[in-house]
């Protein structure tokens, strides 16, 4: 399909729009997207055809100091990965903290197992094993 003959006129038409905050076919934002929304092309017209006047839009945005929507999006995602970081770190040293107490309490408790074992082992033991009482779920 060939582009419209009027097509960079409309193109231009659209770009005054989006700027001038005027927009007629689109929600205004200042994406490449809505730029063809508003002109009526299809978006490869300004990613392949008309580079030249997609890049002069860029240019507008950035010259006129406004953000285009696409770059306050990443921004605020950034922002919000930056915060997920943040509580991923305070999460994951948490963890490392309780893995210390485990193992210091699986350490202490191997440690009095043995010791219960060794006395239990004596020919006068001063400890005595206790009888074990069936588990629910194994009762005959």
């Amino acid at each position: 399909m060939s582009p419209a003959h009027d097509e960079r006129d409309r193109i231009r038409a659209g770009m005054d729009r989006i700027l001038n905050g005027t927009p007629q076919h689109s929600n205004g934002a200042l994406t490449i997207v809505a730029l063809a929304q508003e002109a009526g092309v299809p978006r490869n017209a300004l990613t392949q055809r008309h580079l030249d006047l997609k890049n002069a839009f860029y240019a507008e945005v950035k010259t006129r100091g406004q953000i285009p929507d696409s770059e306050v999006r990443l921004r605020k995602q950034i922002v919000k990965l930056k915060e997920l970081r943040q509580e991923d770190a305070k999460e994951l040293s948490q963890l490392r903290i309780d893995v210390e107490h485990l193992v210091r309490a699986v350490n202490q408790l191997t440690s009095e197992n043995r010791q219960l074992r060794t006395a239990l082992a004596q020919p006068d033991p001063r400890v005595r094993a206790l009888p074990t009482q069936p588990h629910p779920s194994r009762t005959p």
